[in-house]
C-alpha cells in the first residue's frame, strides 16, 4: 500500500530523533522553544487536549499587548518570550519580553533601536521568532540585528549586525528566518553580497549578487563565525535540520535554491532551484521533510513539489505543480504540517481564493479542500488541526483525509484582529495564539 512507510510508529520515530537534532531539549518536548516548535515542523507532542470549545470551556489565561511584528513568540522553562518593536517617546525600539507562562506577568524587557524602514509600508516589526536553548535567548530582528541574551536576566551577551558585516542588501520586506542550533552552532540564513551591489536600489534583487555567505555557522557561545556556505541570497523560510540517509543535514531554502548541508562543516550536498520567475516572489514556507523526501512550496507561481532524495544526494521530482493550472498545495507563508502521509496547510496567494486543503504527500493529489477561511495557519496536535484564520477564526479539525471535519472553534470574548497570520502554539497545556496588537493564552489541557 502506498501509505504503508507512514505508519504512527514510524512517524513516531522520526519525531522524536527530530526533537534530539533540532532542539537539544530530550525530555523537556513539551516546551516550543523555537520556529513551529520542537522539532520545527509544526506538530506538537501533547495529547488529552480539549476537544470542545463550547460554553466558554477554552479558558482565557491571559492577554500580553503587543507592538509591531508578524512573529509569534516561543515557550521554554515555563516562560514565554516575546519578540517585537514598538514607539516610546519618539523612537522606536526594538523589544524582547519574558513573560512567566501561567500568569502572563512580564519579568523582564530588554530593548535596543530599530531603524527599520519597509519599502513597501508593511509593519516593521520582527518576522522571526525567538530561539532559546540552555539559558540564552536568539533573536534576529527585521532589520537584520542578530543577538544573544541572558534568559534569565535580559542582559546582552553578544550581537552581530549582518547587514554591515556581510554586506545583506534589504529584502522587499525585511530580514526574516529564525535561527537553529546544532551542538555548539548557531545556524543563521545570511545571503549577504558583495561591495559593487552596495549601490544598487531598493527592491532590485534582481541585479543583486551573492558572496557565498548563504548560511553562516555561529558559535552560539561567542558569536564568532565558524563556517558559511551557499551561494544564494536570503529568503523568508526558516533552516531546519532533518535526518537523511542516516546523518542531519541542514535545509535552507533561499531566495533561489534549496540548500542540503552538513550541518558541522558546510559542505553543500546538492542544491534545488525552485522560485517563481518574477522579480517580487518570495520562498516563505519552511520545507516538509520525511526520511528521504522534501515538499518545498510556494505561492507566486510554480506551486509545491516533493523531491525524493537518493543516496547519492541526488534530488528528483517526484510531482510538481510547475506549470500546472490547478496546483496542489502552494502556501504563502504559512507552512503545512505532515500526519500520518498528508499534508495539511493552506493553499493560495491572496485572501479569496486560499483553500485550507490535504494533499497526499506522494503524489500531490489534493484529498479535500475547505474555502472560505481565506489565508491560514495550522499546527498539528493530538491528531488535530488547530487552524489560525488570518482574520481571527480560531478552528480545531480533525487531521483526517476523508474530509473537512470541523470539531469545534472558539466563540469567547477575545477577539483576534487582522492579520492573523502566526500558526498557534501548543506547549505545557496552553494554547497561543497572535492577532494584531496582541497575544492570548488559553488552558488547551481536559
Amino acid at each position: 500500500m502506498l501509505h504503508q512507510r507512514f505508519s504512527p510508529f514510524r512517524s513516531f520515530q522520526i519525531l522524536t530523533l527530530s526533537l534530539v537534532l533540532c532542539s537539544g531539549l530530550a525530555g523537556q518536548d513539551t516546551d516550543w522553544n523555537q520556529f513551529l516548535g520542537p522539532a520545527r515542523n509544526g506538530v506538537s507532542p501533547e495529547t488529552d487536549i480539549l476537544k470542545d470549545w463550547s460554553e466558554d470551556k477554552l479558558n482565557l489565561n491571559w492577554t500580553l499587548p503587543v507592538g509591531e511584528g508578524y512573529a509569534i513568540g516561543s515557550v521554554a522553562d515555563g516562560n514565554y518570550f516575546h519578540f517585537d518593536v514598538f514607539e516610546k517617546e519618539g523612537k522606536t525600539l526594538s523589544r524582547l519580553r519574558k513573560v512567566d507562562l501561567q500568569s502572563g506577568e512580564t519579568s523582564w524587557t530588554a530593548t535596543t533601536p530599530s531603524e527599520y524602514e519597509d519599502i513597501y509600508g508593511y509593519d516593521s516589526g520582527p518576522r522571526a521568532s525567538p530561539l532559546i536553548h540552555d539559558g540564552k535567548v536568539y533573536v534576529y530582528g527585521v532589520e537584520g540585528s542578530l543577538r544573544c541574551l541572558n534568559a534569565n536576566t535580559g542582559d546582552p551577551v553578544w550581537g552581530i549586525d549582518t547587514l554591515e558585516k556581510f554586506g545583506v542588501i534589504q529584502n522587499f520586506f525585511g530580514v526574516s528566518g529564525c535561527p537553529l542550533i546544532h551542538e555548539n552552532l548557531l545556524l543563521v540564513g545570511v545571503g549577504g553580497s558583495p561591495e559593487e551591489s552596495q549601490e544598487i536600489p531598493s527592491g532590485k534583487l534582481n541585479l543583486v549578487k551573492p558572496n557565498g555567505s548563504a548560511v553562516i555557522a555561529f558559535d552560539r557561545e561567542t558569536g564568532e563565525e565558524v563556517w558559511r556556505s551557499g551561494n544564494d541570497l536570503a529568503s523568508y523560510t526558516s533552516l531546519k535540520i532533518v535526518e537523511m540517509h542516516g546523518e542531519p543535514i541542514v535545509l535552507a531554502w533561499m531566495r533561489d535554491h534549496l540548500l542540503a548541508l552538513r550541518p558541522a562543516d558546510g559542505q553543500q550536498l546538492f542544491e534545488f532551484k525552485w522560485r517563481a520567475r518574477k522579480l517580487e516572489s518570495v520562498n516563505a514556507s519552511t520545507p516538509v521533510a520525511f526520511e528521504n523526501k522534501i515538499y518545498l512550496g510556494e505561492s507566486y507561481q510554480k506551486g509545491g513539489v516533493v523531491l525524493e532524495v537518493s543516496e547519492a544526494w541526488q534530488p528528483n521530482i517526484l510531482w510538481s505543480d510547475d506549470k500546472k493550472r490547478d496546483q496542489s498545495l502552494a502556501p504563502h507563508w504559512n507552512t503545512p504540517v505532515l500526519h500520518e502521509g498528508f499534508l495539511y496547510g493552506c493553499s493560495g496567494e491572496s485572501s479569496g481564493t486560499s483553500e485550507l486543503r490535504c494533499v497526499d504527500f506522494l503524489t500531490g493529489e489534493v484529498k479535500w479542500a475547505k474555502k472560505g477561511l481565506g489565508r491560514s495557519s495550522v499546527t498539528l496536535c493530538d491528531g488535530h488541526l488547530l487552524v489560525m484564520a488570518e482574520r481571527g477564526k480560531l478552528l480545531l479539525v480533525k487531521a483526517t483525509s476523508e474530509e473537512y471535519s470541523l470539531v469545534t472553534q472558539y466563540e469567547g470574548d477575545t477577539s483576534f484582529k487582522y492579520p492573523c497570520w502566526s500558526a498557534p502554539i501548543v506547549s505545557n497545556g496552553k494554547l497561543i495564539v497572535k492577532g494584531k496588537q496582541q497575544v492570548a493564552c488559553f488552558d488547551l489541557k481536559n
